[in-house]
């Protein structure tokens, strides 16, 4: 029992160093390119390496840290330039891409979307960070596989791939995003169940430009934060 409840304290504390250090990273605390030294943060919040070592795992599969050989942990640069251009290339594609595909879904593809939906949704509830880009890329590409457009589909599954972890800091920052991303999923599928594709085509680009602009505001407050403390 005892070893259980060390385990317990270990993921708790883990929980809340990740949290706290997801905050100051967010906020400008910890700008890009720094280097996160876990003997320090443990002395900084008052716990052993372990569990900030389980931290800083969780936060690299949140795509806001990167952990580089000999270098340990280094905050990962976020810019407006990058996230403009990945998810405005998205913003032109998936619509093209969905309106040649979506008429001719199959029974089977509406199976597997259903199927995805469930899986998507409970990952959402479970806050379970590693599985959600894997559900959301098979949910865009499977809409897509009927388009006859084999290059720009690559494009998108390398563009999703991408966008992977500014959609992770996005979903895991703000709750009512993750119950949002569920609920436009459920529409998009239920408009292609009725045939309303161009209201599928328009609601999969605000599906995808809300996280531009949630993305572009976090960099915002990001950058205030800095400026703030720089002039303190």
């Amino acid at each position: 029992m005892a070893t259980v409840g060390k385990g317990l304290m270990h993921k708790t504390m883990a929980e809340a160093a990740a949290s706290a250090i997801r905050e100051r990273i967010l906020g400008g605390a910890y700008p890009p390119g720094m280097r996160l030294r876990q003997d320090a943060l443990a002395e900084e919040f008052g716990m052993s390496r372990i569990p900030i070592r389980e931290a800083l795992l969780v936060l690299e599969r949140e795509g806001i840290l990167t952990m580089m050989p000999h270098r340990g942990a280094v905050v990962v640069e976020l810019s407006v330039d990058e996230i403009e251009e990945l998810f405005n290339m998205r913003l032109l594609l998936e619509p093209f891409l969905f309106l040649r595909s979506a008429p001719k879904l199959t029974a089977d593809d509406f199976q597997h979307l259903a199927e995805n939906l469930e899986r998507y949704t409970a990952a959402m509830e479970a806050v379970d960070v590693d599985s959600w880009n894997d559900l959301n890329t098979d949910f865009h590409v499977t809409l897509y596989r009927h388009a006859r457009s084999p290059r720009i589909l690559a494009t998108v599954q390398n563009l999703l791939a991408e966008c992977d972890r500014h959609t992770r800091i996005q979903l895991t920052n703000i709750t009512p995003d993750r119950n949002r991303a569920v609920e436009e999923h459920k529409s998009i599928l239920k408009l292609c169940r009725e045939g309303r594709f161009e209201q599928g085509a328009a609601l999969m680009r605000e599906h995808v430009d809300h996280i531009r602009l949630v993305l572009l505001d976090l960099l915002k407050d990001r950058d205030a934060g800095a400026e703030t403390r720089a002039a303190e």
